[in-house]
């Protein structure tokens, strides 16, 4: 399966994406923000980084890229997408998930392995995890605060639109500790957590397990091609 990974002027964890969908068993494809053309691609990912350097607000410029006019056209026809750190707030600010992004509470960037608890499985991009499974996964980021309005944080708890929550540290004072999101559908999810980082044994998060941990992620880009060759 053909996944592709967008890269934005200030992109980041764009080759970290392809190799990860390469480790999961998929056909990595480097698309550019400056086209329109997705090159048939069976799901996408939106990468982590500063896109436009974070200027203006964090994802506001790139998701007023070229290519995104395609990216939410085809994610309204059902395309799986997956925003990370970066990719997520541009979601955000492309109105494919709610809600927003914002400084951290506590002022500073941040950077440390982040356990998770995965709260919805039926996602194009978490069906390969438990119910309630405990992950650990790296985070990195200075605008990670989730905020919504109290309508629409009913809105997210009452249609189980949480897709990850924070376990043990709310790491950036993210409302109800949220720390990924899924569309309605299932097939749109953003997280600021970086799943990339954590698919090859010995080169993610380090665990009581020693060398064999750290694949947390991996998942994340299995489940996608599972979901599109049965779909």
């Amino acid at each position: 399966m053909r996944v592709g990974v967008v890269t934005f002027p200030g992109s980041l964890d764009d080759r970290d994406a392809l190799r990860a969908v390469r480790l999961a068993g998929g056909t990595p494809v480097p698309l550019w923000h400056g086209t329109h053309d997705l090159e048939g691609v069976d799901a996408l990912i939106l990468p982590g980084g500063f896109s436009y350097g974070d200027y203006l607000r964090c994802g506001a410029i790139a998701a007023h890229s070229p290519i995104m006019s395609e990216v939410v056209s085809e994610a309204k026809k059902g395309l799986p997408i997956l925003g990370i750190c970066n990719g997520f707030q541009i979601l955000v600010e492309a109105g494919l998930l709610p809600g927003g992004l914002v400084r951290n509470d506590h002022g500073d960037f941040i950077c440390r392995d982040q356990k998770l608890r995965v709260e919805n499985t039926e996602t194009a991009w978490t069906s390969g995890y438990e119910l309630h499974q405990e992950i650990v996964i790296p985070l990195k980021n200075g605008e990670g605060g989730f905020i919504a309005d109290d309508e629409s944080l009913k809105r997210i708890e009452g249609e189980s639109l949480v897709a990850f929550r924070y376990l043990e540290v709310n790491p950036n004072g993210s409302a109800h500790d949220i720390a990924g999101l899924r569309n309605e559908t299932g097939r749109i999810v953003g997280l600021m957590p970086h799943p990339e980082h954590a698919v090859e044994a010995g080169f993610g998060p380090d665990t009581d397990v020693a060398m064999k941990s750290g694949t947390d992620g991996l998942a994340m880009f299995q489940s996608v091609l599972t979901q599109v060759v049965n779909a």
